[in-house]
This record gives structure tokens, sequence and C-alpha cells, in this order.
């Protein structure tokens, strides 16, 4: 009789699961994001010195409502204590170090449910420009999804959050290309979403009058038609750094970015 009680109780939350799924996967088509994006029975909290460095020196943070401040604060600390910082050539990880980098992802995937990769373990940091062996040349920042590590150099990472004006920020970017890969290949409802908006924005972006458009005007850095990753990475810097030229500039691409990320300034 337990035996039987188990599998029929297995077997109705197995049933219940299949339809929620269904559902929110209508939902998502519908309204772009799904049912729930923030639950977490225990709230992780950083340290005093990690929470002055959230407050003092992340703008977005700032931004947020009283409540995603506790929930940003939450990714963060989980962040951190998921994957591994390594210092190379003598570089030290602190505190600032792990906040900041850790905070940069989190700010893409604020609007996702599922914010933990897998397809990095590691973040590797150099104090400057480092010499890849690989193809012979120096670096500011990778992502190196054989190797499952992200990569910067802090002089050019902690640059990036120096200005906004110039839409270059090397964390934003390196993140973006991990963001897109996950997007892409994974099946949690977010990232389905993610990958429906995705194929939309390339869709319109590849329609000859419309990227005519795009490369005519000059707005985002012709780096950014190297290759889909590429083009990606650099829109999403305008998007963070610099939401309101970007709107005024092209509002469809624009909502749908803001759509892909469920994401709103």
């Amino acid at each position: 009789m337990i035996i039987l009680y188990l599998l029929f109780t297995l077997g109705a939350a197995f049933f219940l699961f299949v339809i929620y799924s269904i559902i929110e996967e209508k939902y998502g088509v519908l309204f772009h994001k799904p049912f729930f994006v923030h639950f977490y029975p225990t709230v992780k909290t950083l340290d005093a010195n990690q929470s002055y460095i959230l407050n003092k020196k992340f703008h977005y943070y700032n931004s947020l409502s009283d409540k995603k401040k506790k929930y940003f604060e939450h990714r963060v600390a989980t962040f951190i204590e998921k994957y591994e910082f390594i210092g190379k050539e003598d570089f030290i990880i602190t505190d600032e170090v792990k906040v900041l980098i850790a905070s940069t992802s989190i700010m893409l995937s604020f609007g996702l449910r599922n914010y933990l990769f897998t397809n990095f373990d590691k973040i590797v940091i150099y104090p400057s420009q480092y010499y890849s062996n690989i193809n012979e040349a120096f670096h500011k920042g990778e992502f190196n999804p054989r190797m499952k590590a992200v990569v910067f150099s802090w002089e050019d990472f902690i640059a990036g959050y120096e200005t906004t004006s110039d839409n270059l920020n090397l964390g934003i970017h390196e993140f973006a290309h991990v963001l897109h890969i996950h997007g892409l290949k994974s099946q949690d409802t977010s990232a389905i979403i993610f990958s429906r908006m995705y194929n939309q924005i390339q869709k319109e972006i590849n329609f000859p009058a419309n990227r005519d458009k795009l490369i005519n005007s000059n707005y985002f850095r012709i780096y950014a038609y190297t290759n889909q990753f590429e083009f990606l990475a650099v829109i999403l810097e305008h998007y963070f750094e610099s939401p309101n030229s970007f709107k005024q500039e092209f509002p469809k691409l624009y909502s749908n970015v803001s759509k892909m990320l469920n994401h709103k300034h």
C-alpha cells in the first residue's frame, strides 16, 4: 500500500509539473516572462564590507527597490559562493573584485529565474592585459567555454565603469557571451523566452533595410557586426550603459532586448 501511495503521489506530482510547464510556456509566449523570477527559501546576505562595496560602487543596485535589492544581494552572495576566483600574475582577489564581477553578471541575468550558469565555473583575473599563447595576442578579457572560464584584465574591467559615455564595458561584454550561450542551449523557461526573443531580434536585424539602417547610423561600433555573438555583446553594453539613448535611436530593438532579458530600466 505504501508503495502504491508513493507511486500515485509521484505520478500526480509529475502530472501537475507537466501541466504547470505547459501553462507557463503559454504565459511566456504572451507576456515574455515566466510566472515568477525570484523565490528563495533563505535569502543570503553579504558581509559588512561586501555590502558597503555593493552600495557604494554599483550604481545599478541603487536603482532597485528595497525588495529587489535584497534579491540582488542574495544572488551576488550566491554567485560568490559558487564560482572560483583565481588571481594571475600576483593579482590579489579582494572583496571589491568579487562583488563587482558578481554584480555585473547578476545585473545581466536579474530578469531570469536561473542566474547560476553552468557554462563556466571559474573567473580568472589578471592585473592588466595578458598574453594568450593560443592566438599569440594580448587580451583584455574573454569567455572560454572549453576551459569553462571567464577571464578579465582588472584594469580594463574597472575602466568599463569609469565612464558610460563610450558604451565600452568589458564585464558586460564578456558576461553577455556567457548569457548568450546559456540562453540558446538551456531549456528553462527564462532561457526559452531569451532564445525566442533573440531569434526575433536576429530576424529583424538581418532584414537588409534594417541592417543597412543600423550600420549607416554609426550608433553601434563596427565591431558589433563581426558576428552575432559580438553584436549581442555590444548592444547589451549600450542597453545598460546608455538606455535612454538606445531607446531613442532604436526603440523596437530596445524593446525586444528588454523582453529578451525580462528587464525594465
